[in-house]
């Protein structure tokens, strides 16, 4: 995982990224030269403005800017409470570095908007939140003793988890809570932080707003598409040779980001992130950079995360190690995460070692599909079904036992290093008598079969069963199982 903020280029007209070139980061001072004073605006004024640049939430989902604060405004009014601004800068996804950009070299756009929306908003407070990674830290704390912000204003740090960014754990967090989703989904809108209504979206979203309420409407929509102004910030990292954070205008054609970060071919691209969706390199080379754009050719802009493969790595293990990753970072509240994502990733691992079939895969990702407390379901039964889809051809090279001929080289960003001893469960088939024991003891990758007998994927444990798997080997009456180098 990196460990320092990647460059950062733009294609086109710079707006969240203008003056680096010029200052590296943006103190209050240079912040004002670049981009100039900003007035408050009234609830209705910030509104029309939202609406008019069409402005969507810049975490992943999407959701208009706009009638989350129309939800928050008309929540006031019904309970009579005051409302609390959040920005969430955690960026929980490895391969994501978009806002820890902003956080490092323009922490003032961040504050800008989270004023703006305060003031609009007549806010009790503003919550700025960043991982305990402490990426951007720093930067923003020296930023607010820089200004006067118009409510108090504190930085809270949680926990550097994938998870972490979803919104109901996000207040759960602030609110003193484990920081994990609610059981129940509920709009924070109407119940947030301290159960008071709450405006909550991602840093680069405020930023957004922040370079939108100097230019007005009609300038802002100056770049980008009709459907999409404005510019997009993406984090290229994967088998480019180039990585780093590139703004660009909406509608920019993909291919230009790839041969600017000299992205090799390869046999498919990672759009939007862990939650994403694949695409093929053909696809990629006809791609505009838009939410319509990339949804035309089966991809997905979601979080801006752009992570290309090439061809000496396999694309189906690598896809293999992140729904892996995905199923431990369940928050273990919900059948659906608990169980079920670890059983579509040993769906995953059967179908990669041509174990099983590519419809046990569709079948595990139905089972978790739609449930569960949070959107982490969702998202990870998508990628896993996107990598079956584009990488079709290697998975029927997978089914032969013989494999794609590449080796997983670890290129998706995952946090932490590589498995320094990967071990699987060896079973001697001439002691075991079916009693079972070990399927009860580790039910998230041993199974029986029809007969009773174990049925377990051949690839490494992975290490949050690691535990079970010991457990499973020690209380077999037979000795039948044991754990062995991979």
């Amino acid at each position: 995982m990196r460990t320092t903020v990647p460059p950062v280029a733009c294609v086109g007209e710079p707006r969240l990224t203008a003056g680096f070139a010029e200052f590296g980061r943006l103190d209050l001072r240079a912040h004002e030269m670049v981009h100039g004073p900003i007035s408050p605006m009234e609830p209705s004024a910030l509104l029309r403005l939202a609406e008019g640049i069409q402005l969507k939430g810049k975490g992943g989902a999407g959701f208009p800017f706009a009638r989350k604060l129309r939800a928050v405004l008309e929540s006031c009014e019904r309970q009579d409470l005051p409302p609390v601004v959040v920005v969430n800068a955690t960026e929980g996804e490895p391969a994501s570095w978009k806002d820890k950009v902003i956080l490092t070299r323009a922490p003032h756009l961040i504050l800008d908007g989270a004023a703006l929306a305060a003031f609009a908003l007549d806010a009790e407070e503003i919550v700025l939140c960043v991982a305990d990674d402490l990426f951007g830290r720093d930067s923003l704390m020296e930023a607010l003793e820089e200004r006067r912000m118009p409510v108090p204003t504190s930085v809270v740090t949680v926990p550097h988890r994938f998870i972490s960014g979803e919104g109901g754990a996000l207040v759960n967090g602030i609110n003193g809570l484990p920081h994990i989703p609610p059981g129940t989904k509920k709009r924070s809108s109407d119940s947030g932080v301290n159960n008071l209504p709450t405006l909550l979206s991602n840093a680069e979203t405020y930023s957004q707003m922040a370079i939108a309420a100097r230019l007005g409407p009609y300038e802002y929509a100056a770049l980008g598409t009709d459907d999409e102004p404005g510019t997009v910030l993406l984090s290229i990292t994967g088998a480019a040779k180039r990585h780093a954070v590139v703004e660009c205008a909406a509608g920019t054609p993909l291919r230009e980001i790839l041969e600017l970060c000299e992205v090799p071919d390869g046999p498919g691209i990672l759009m939007g992130g862990y939650h994403g969706k694949w695409i093929t390199r053909e696809a990629a080379e006809k791609a505009e950079v838009s939410r319509k754009g990339l949804a035309a050719v089966g991809g997905t802009l979601g979080a801006g995360i752009i992570v290309p493969l090439a061809n000496d790595t396999c694309p189906l293990g690598e896809a293999a190690q992140v729904v892996r990753y995905l199923a431990g970072e369940s928050a273990g509240q919900c059948g659906p995460c608990k169980r079920g994502l670890p059983d579509l990733a040993r769906a995953v691992d059967l179908a990669v070692s041509g174990s099983a079939p590519v419809e046990v895969v569709r079948a595990a990702a139905g089972d978790v599909k739609g449930r569960g407390a949070c959107s982490h379901p969702d998202g990870t039964s998508r990628f896993a079904l996107s990598a079956m889809e584009v990488f079709a051809d290697d998975l029927k090279k997978h089914t032969t036992g013989e494999g794609c001929g590449r080796r997983v080289k670890g290129v998706m960003g995952l946090p932490g290093a590589p498995d320094a001893n990967p071990q699987k469960l060896v079973l001697d088939w001439s002691r075991c008598d079916g009693h079972g024991l070990c399927a009860h003891v580790v039910p998230d990758f041993i199974r029986l079969d029809q007969n009773g007998y174990p049925a377990f994927p051949p690839t490494p444990v992975p290490t949050w069963l690691r535990e079970g798997a010991s457990k499973a080997v020690k209380v077999c009456p037979e000795l039948a199982l044991r754990l062995t180098k991979a």
